[in-house]
């Protein structure tokens, strides 16, 4: 292993709190040492070049005093699947900190896995886990005053969190009085997890129910759980086929205990016993994708299949080091120079809605005035077109994305920046990384950004799957904005459901939702929904969306008028937001949604809360004012008429009386509803208390500003750079 001499370095601050506070000398030595020796136990059967040698107390002292580079590795808890392969690579890291001369430390957050939380109470802590992840990290920080971090980037929250808490402690380091230096950091993204296979036993029994509900004339259902089973068996297929099967409990296709046994069966091969981050292009390779777009990750180790091999590790330690006492890579200035490109890559890749929480989030924590109004902006100005190809049932997943990068035959992030230059997208190519060279520097000479041979097996494209991309922030006159995404749906869906008019059935509760949409009855329940609206409304509504080709209702026809688009709903679930209840994801409605034929064509699932990365299909989140905030989305009720313009990025109650003309008009003011609104709010308030109050997210901004503290709110004040 060669090896750069760091010995020397020192970091160049004014003030030391290890030689100005005795405490700190006499308490962490110890720590250290433990540290280092504990490593050493792990890692002497795998790489004997990392042999610390004696580490002595006096050594430890003496580093601390003259301001060796004190760095923390920062970790998860073996609890998410993400982080069960990280004994060894955090050995490593401390080793390697040890022998460049600095103080390395240890210390773990625990991480929620968004598939455990899913569809129960625990889904209400996870947004909320980002901040109080971030102020964990920003305590432990800068109550041990560390300079620098190794991040262990795994899940979802957690790669946001973690810069957060570190821009947080950059920000306030910046202070004219604190006379201290800047926080520098790299993120090594943990492994992508092997998708399972679904069992043949289970596969053979789901296949008998296939053909037992084609017997019964149960097609659509037939037809929904053999599209899922061309998936990689993944914990959001799982979701799926739970829906699937409550459907076929209800019909008396199979009973409860056959449903039970099946899932068990599935759950039980879902995950590879590596762990890792889940194959689908989530918001766990979101999250990836937005940490390596910013410039934190090296490019060695951006996609692994696997924990990082020991000199994987040592240059990513050395890369950490040669940023030290550069002012231009600060974590805030790197994030601020990278923040347009992160919105365009986040477009190209078809990334998760959440992202649009954490985006923002990272700005404001970094102190910057950033909002998904400047997101919207960035996506105006500079148009992005769709690069990616992923696919679960074409063999093209993010562990396939990984085998590929192993192999060479694309180079991950830089084959991206380099295609959409290539396509003449507006990329700031001098905008610093942490490797220390700009995107430039590290494009130059990528002639081939993806190898010609992978053919339809390349998951990166250098010629467009298509122009529309990304996630689109939508107005109305019922909300300030909420965000879709149009990369979760097809150019059918976008051209069928752009000029459309949307028929409310609305839910004061997630599990209501669900319960409606696997039941057998959905159907008679949606006929009894358009059986109250006036004659004359429900043909206009049918004119409008046939243009013109159908005038008038006639109820015999009404799965047919369903089927075909012209009749369709907007599935409303209000009192998800922040405030609210946390803002749990609304997963498992929006799997039934984009697993069930006929509600698939025809509806939009709403809602004040958010999605899961993995989510397809016309699903609309992040409504502000939530329903907690007296906004327009808790004033909805059964059977109004909602206006969905994407191409004019506009969602609109509409004024019935209107359509006399045949023209639809959005309400100038949305009816009051007053003591409706109020009782709902009560009802709101009441579901609080299963929440613990300590977790509760009553302090915090709007969706639009990335759901942060108020106090980080207030401080987001700078312009990008």
């Amino acid at each position: 292993m060669v090896t750069e001499n760091f010995q020397n370095v020192t970091i160049q601050e004014e003030y030391n709190p290890y030689r100005e506070c005795i405490q700190g000398i006499a308490n962490e030595p110890i720590c250290v040492r433990y540290t280092v020796t504990k490593a050493w136990e792990v890692v002497r059967s795998i790489d004997v070049s990392f042999d610390p040698g004696e580490v002595t107390l006096d050594e430890i002292v003496h580093r601390l005093v003259i301001n060796r580079p004190r760095i923390a590795v920062i970790t998860g808890s073996t609890d998410h699947p993400a982080h069960l392969r990280d004994e060894a690579h955090i050995s490593l890291a401390v080793l390697r900190i040890w022998q460049n001369g600095g103080v390395p430390f240890v210390f773990g957050i625990p991480v929620i896995c968004d598939g455990t939380a899913q569809n129960n109470v625990g889904m209400c802590y996870s947004l909320v886990s980002r901040n109080n992840t971030a102020s964990a990290v920003n305590i432990t920080f800068e109550g041990h005053s560390y300079h620098a971090a190794y991040v262990l980037s795994s899940c979802d929250k957690f790669p946001s969190a973690v810069i957060c808490g570190l821009a947080a402690t950059d920000v306030a380091r910046s202070h004219k009085d604190r006379g201290q230096a800047p926080v520098w950091a790299i993120f090594v993204p943990e492994h992508v997890l092997k998708g399972g296979t679904i069992p043949k036993n289970a596969s053979s029994r789901l296949n008998r129910l296939i053909a037992n509900a084609h017997e019964q004339g149960h097609d659509d259902l037939a037809g929904d759980i053999a599209e899922n089973m061309r998936y990689i068996l993944q914990c959001s297929s799982d979701e799926a086929f739970s829906g699937q099967l409550k459907r076929a409990v209800l019909l008396g296709l199979i009973t409860a205990d056959e449903s039970r046994t099946l899932l068990n069966e599935l759950a039980a091969a879902t995950c590879d016993v590596k762990g890792g981050v889940c194959a689908f292009n989530g918001t766990g390779n979101s999250s990836r994708t937005l940490v390596s777009a910013l410039g934190l990750t090296p490019p060695e180790v951006e996609l692994l299949t696997d924990a990082p091999t020991s000199d994987l590790v040592a240059e990513c330690v050395d890369m950490l080091y040669r940023s030290l006492n550069r002012k231009e890579l600060r974590i805030t200035n790197v994030v601020g120079r990278n923040f347009e490109n992160t919105v365009r890559i986040h477009s190209a890749t078809g990334s998760s809605t959440n992202i649009l929480l954490h985006l923002p989030a990272i700005m404001r924590y970094a102190g910057y005035d950033i909002s998904i109004n400047d997101y919207a902006q960035v996506r105006k100005a500079t148009p992005v077109p769709e690069i990616f190809a992923h696919s679960l049932t074409e063999g093209r997943d993010t562990f396939v994305l990984a085998e590929q990068f192993a192999k060479r035959q694309h180079r991950g992030m830089e084959s991206l920046y380099r295609i959409l230059t290539d396509l003449g997208v507006a990329m700031d190519l001098d905008a610093p990384t942490m490797t220390g060279a700009t995107w430039q520097e590290r494009i130059k000479g990528l002639i081939e950004p993806v190898a010609a041979d992978l053919g339809e097996r390349s998951i990166i494209r250098t010629v467009p799957t298509r122009m529309t991309s990304g996630v689109e922030v939508l107005r109305g006159n019922f909300m300030s904005t909420a965000v879709v995404k149009l990369a979760g749906m097809s150019d059918q869906q976008l051209a069928h459901f752009d000029q459309q008019l949307f028929i409310v059935r609305y839910y004061e509760d997630e599990h209501l939702c669900i319960k409606e949409m696997a039941s057998p009855n959905i159907v008679e329940v949606l006929e009894q929904l358009v059986a109250k609206l006036p004659a004359n409304q429900l043909d206009k509504i049918l004119e409008y969306n046939s243009s013109g080709s159908v005038r008038s209702f006639e109820r015999d026809s009404f799965l047919e008028l369903v089927s075909k688009g012209l009749l369709s709903f907007a599935f409303i679930i209000a009192g998800q937001g922040p405030k609210a209840f946390g803002m749990p994801e609304m997963f498992a409605p929006s799997q039934n949604l984009r697993h069930h034929k006929l509600l698939e064509g025809s509806s939009l699932l709403i809602t004040d809360g958010r999605y899961s990365g993995v989510t397809k299909g016309a699903c609309i989140g992040h409504v502000t004012p939530e329903a907690f905030e007296n906004g327009g989305i808790g004033k909805l009720v059964d059977g109004d008429l909602l206006w969905l313009r994407i191409d004019e990025q506009r969602l609109d109650v509409v004024d019935p009386d209107s359509l006399a003309t045949g023209t639809p008009s959005s309400f100038a003011v949305l009816p009051n509803r007053e003591n409706l609104v109020a009782e709902r709010h009560q009802q709101m308030a009441d579901r609080l208390w299963q929440i613990a109050a300590s977790n509760l997210m009553d302090d915090v901004s709007s969706a639009e500003n990335g759901c942060v503290p108020y106090a980080v709110d207030q401080r987001a004040i700078k312009k990008l750079p």
